[in-house]
């Protein structure tokens, strides 16, 4: 027997607050008590995964690659200002912005400016 669910009421109140992971969390957790399919949603949500930002990337033959050494440039295929991939355990789950820590200006982090759906789709 299937239940449906309805996003957008579980969502709308604290949209504005909540990050997207966030809301993603308080979703399953709905869902799982609505459903009783899962028992305790928190050892799920302690589950860790690899998380990668994407400056860009190249291809080159193995002969360019060989002749590299220290100090060469390999151009990649992002421009400057255009977004980052966030990339959860191989799949692309969101495009950001490069940032520079506020409280240690020498570490990098990325703004979330846009949230990937499935099969590609875009929530902005």
């Amino acid at each position: 027997m299937a239940q449906s669910f309805d996003y957008e009421s579980a969502t709308a109140s604290d949209e504005a607050e909540a990050s997207p992971l966030e809301r993603l969390a308080e979703i399953a957790a709905r869902t799982a008590e609505e459903t009783g399919k899962f028992a305790n949603v928190d050892a799920i949500l302690r589950i860790p995964v690899t998380m990668q930002v994407v400056l860009g990337s190249a291809t080159i033959p193995v002969a360019n690659l060989m002749k590299l050494g220290r100090g060469a440039v390999v151009p990649l295929d992002h421009r400057v200002g255009e977004p980052v991939d966030v990339v959860v355990n191989g799949r692309v789950v969101a495009r950001g912005e490069v940032v520079v820590v506020e409280e240690d200006n020498s570490r990098f982090g990325v703004s979330l400016t846009e949230i990937v759906g499935p099969l590609g789709q875009s929530d902005s």
